[in-house]
């Protein structure tokens, strides 16, 4: 066998490349469903296409090949009559479920697919076009837009629920009398986090507009009491008196600058012997072609994309938090390719 016929044999199948090329249309699929209710709708058992465009307000034909792209992603099944019932996948798309993720195909579907559509420019200059927020400090914009508003923290809540049971076991809060969560939006994981520590109090901290509706979040994880809520900016600053103050997707926001004001804020109220947690995806120092990376370099182009953020690595973590007068004593992963970053304060 010559070296140019085995070359040929052993190469990949192009397809997989067109697969990649194609992709995007698996988002909008999936964007068009959660939209459209079609978990909700498939919540009560199987429906035929003709009763669910009905129902959902949609073209009949043009929804049953609809239904089909979704089956082929295991999202619902077909049998005899075009007749569709959700899958255990598929239910993660209902409004109702435990850990909804609906509102996360909903906020890519809506606010980041024109944004990937700007990648050229953001590799070509470093900069983007900031479709969530331009007009302030960033996010701050979306108290003009409730609907967007809505959706987003809807989304960072399903996050925050897709996390927590592996946080609270990979880490001990053992220790922390007061926890301050920097950027925590609706206090999903800060609850999750005082439900497991029944002596441990919180302080959840986010923009005014984000924590005006807490309270009944709050209340209903059966923590209020134990809770308190502050609203502002933190790029003014942050309440004072944790031993800990957590940042979960938060620092990933935001440019090396900016980054670090967000950290000084922090170290500024932070005990000598106080605690910072940082939750983020984590680059690896070399990129290789499995699903956790290539989920964490998506992750840094959306980010690069979307609001003028990145993704780290480990190494590029520990600079920049020493850079804010902090110290990374470890760093463990957790669920969803998520990591906590441990820091401690040091003098500069």
């Amino acid at each position: 066998m010559t070296e140019g016929v085995g070359s040929q044999e052993n190469a990949p199948s192009p397809l997989a490349l067109l697969d990649m090329i194609s992709g995007a249309w698996m988002s909008q699929a999936i964007f068009v469903a959660a939209r459209l209710g079609i978990a909700d709708r498939l919540a009560d058992g199987p429906r035929t296409s003709d009763e669910l465009a009905a129902s959902v307000g949609a073209h009949a034909d043009a929804l049953y090949r609809l239904l089909r792209g979704l089956v082929s992603l295991g999202l619902c099944r077909e049998s005899d009559g075009r007749v569709f019932e959700l899958t255990p996948l598929g239910g993660w798309l209902r409004t109702d479920g435990a850990r909804s993720l609906r509102a996360w195909a909903l906020f890519w579907g809506e606010a980041l697919w024109p944004a990937w559509g700007t990648l050229l420019h953001a590799v070509k200059t470093g900069q983007s076009v900031r479709p969530l927020a331009s007009r302030t400090k960033g996010f701050e914009d979306l108290a003009f837009k409730p609907e967007a508003s809505k959706t987003f923290n809807d989304a960072m809540t399903g996050i925050a629920r897709l996390i927590a049971a592996s946080l609270i076991k990979a880490y001990s809060f053992s220790g922390i009398h007061r926890l301050v969560d920097v950027g925590g939006g609706s206090g999903e994981l800060l609850a999750a986090i005082l439900r497991a520590y029944p002596s441990l109090r919180g302080v959840l901290f986010d923009l005014p507009h984000v924590v005006q509706s807490a309270g009944a979040h709050l209340q209903a994880a059966g923590v209020a009491d134990r809770c308190e809520i502050a609203g502002g900016s933190f790029l003014d600053g942050v309440p004072e008196g944790g031993d800990a103050y957590c940042l979960k997707s938060v620092i990933h926001d935001w440019d090396d600058h900016r980054s670090q004001t967000i950290l000084e804020r922090c170290r500024r109220v932070l005990p000598p012997e106080g605690r910072l947690l940082v939750i983020e995806r984590v680059l690896p120092e070399a990129i290789g072609a499995c699903a956790e990376h290539r989920g964490a370099a998506a992750s840094d182009l959306n980010m690069l994309v979307a609001i003028g953020g990145r993704e780290r690595t480990e190494a590029e973590y520990r600079t920049l938090l020493g850079s804010a007068g902090f110290a990374l004593t470890r760093t463990m992963p957790i669920a969803a390719y998520y990591s906590v970053i441990e820091a401690t304060p040091i003098d500069r």
